[in-house]
């Protein structure tokens, strides 16, 4: 189902909990706003749609992949950048790194590492800084 996006940066600033099986819908609700969003934006966080639970959605291209309990596990090559954000007006600067490795939960909740590199690895790390309660 898509859902409304918060605005409210007390709220977006929250760190998120770990997401379970039983939040299995949050998946498919955040997989349906980011499609329904599409036009402007290529991730979000569950905190995106008022749910302060740790799973990010992020638009590789072909189809949204969702990421349960995400976490950084490595970085490298780090850059400046500036970044907008589907919650917030503007954009602004922060770091990001140019290769991530990445261990998290698929859709089916099965455990996952993975390397990411350029534009997908900025737009994890954007979306995990949700998880963590960081405005970007």
């Amino acid at each position: 189902m898509i859902k409304t996006v918060v605005h409210d940066q007390a709220r977006l600033a929250q760190k998120s909990r770990p997401a379970t099986k039983a939040n299995a819908a949050t998946v498919t609700d955040l997989l349906d706003t980011l499609k329904a969003s599409s036009e402007n934006c290529v991730g979000m966080a569950a905190n995106m749609i008022g749910i302060n639970l740790r799973i990010i959605v992020v638009d590789m291209g072909v189809i949204p992949v969702a990421m349960v309990n995400p976490v950084i596990t490595k970085k490298s090559g780090a850059y400046a950048t500036q970044e907008g954000c589907l919650s917030l007006p503007g954009e602004r600067p922060t770091t990001r790194y140019q290769s991530i490795d990445v261990d998290f939960l698929n859709q089916n909740f099965q455990k996952q590492h993975q390397t990411f590199t350029g534009f997908v690895a900025q737009i994890i790390q954007h979306e995990v800084d949700h998880c963590n309660g960081i405005i970007i």
